[in-house]
């Protein structure tokens, strides 16, 4: 793992997310090295030339969050790292600004997959308007061991558990869904007593990382590659339709809280549109 501080101006920048005005990324870069992950495209503005989760950068930041500036904001902790990536536990970055945000009245998210979070526990309990969300797409341990080198899926569980059981507002984002792979009626049954919400969103392929997934299904699923050739390379979105369907269904008949972002790229575009 390649690891160097960098100094920055502020941690506060504006988001385009459809959820959130303001973000705050405290790492560049993440060694949980998802195989999916979106956030590779950020090589292109960093200068970075090494491989996709074999870097990461300390972002130091003397300026003090300005509170004032996201009072009833919506704040997302973070949108192209892990928070709470295993340098996290020496670095203390994410701590800190906690340690800050705990006077805000904004609305916080945190996105992690990581059990680290647990450590702030202390500082999570006290923040007004917080929620945490975890990403699960698997309860299959080898599936989940051959995208990232994040937590446990089991770990992950009693993460969301124990944050549910200390009053904490619990999302289990379901991302990405892998067609077929995902078995997302079986995470809802295995987590629904501490979950406050779920949140859902499709596989999406592009860039460096599509080719590569496509190969992992050829050699490890391969009774789903011609559909996932009908899916990534003839552009049938048919599936997509039919299962978020399936799922929007599923969900209000259970009286399940759930926000479906399988069309997340015209969220972001309706966002900017409205500006």
């Amino acid at each position: 793992m390649i690891v160097k501080e960098i100094e920055i101006k502020e941690y506060l920048t504006k988001s385009n997310l459809p959820a959130s005005d303001y973000v705050i990324n405290p790492y560049v870069g993440c060694p949980h090295a998802c195989k999916y992950c979106y956030a590779s495209f950020m090589k292109r503005f960093t200068r970075h030339t090494e491989d996709w989760g074999t870097f990461v950068d300390i972002k130091r930041c003397e300026k003090k969050i300005n509170l004032n500036k996201i009072s009833k904001k919506s704040v997302f902790l973070s949108s192209v790292t892990d928070c709470y990536n295993p340098l996290e536990e020496k670095y203390e970055l994410t701590r800190n600004i906690l340690m800050q945000l705990v006077h805000s009245d904004c609305y916080l998210s945190i996105s992690t997959k990581s059990k680290l979070i647990l450590r702030d526990l202390d500082l999570l309990k006290q923040i007004k308007n917080l929620t945490v969300c975890m990403s699960i797409n698997t309860l299959d341990e080898n599936f989940r061991k051959d995208m990232d080198s994040a937590s446990t899926i089991k770990e992950r569980l009693s993460t969301l558990k124990e944050l549910h059981d200390n009053g904490i507002y619990t999302i289990l984002f379901m991302s990405p869904i892998f067609p077929y792979i995902t078995k997302w009626k079986e995470i809802i049954e295995e987590s629904k007593n501490y979950i406050d919400e779920y949140w859902f969103e499709n596989l999406n392929l592009r860039g460096q990382y599509k080719s590569y997934i496509m190969n992992y299904i050829k050699e490890k699923y391969s009774k789903y590659y011609d559909t996932y050739v009908d899916i990534y390379i003839k552009n049938n979105k048919k599936y997509w339709y039919n299962l978020a369907n399936e799922i929007n269904a599923y969900c209000d008949n259970n009286n399940i809280n759930y926000k479906n972002y399988f069309y997340h790229e015209e969220l972001v575009k309706n966002k900017k549109e409205n500006k």
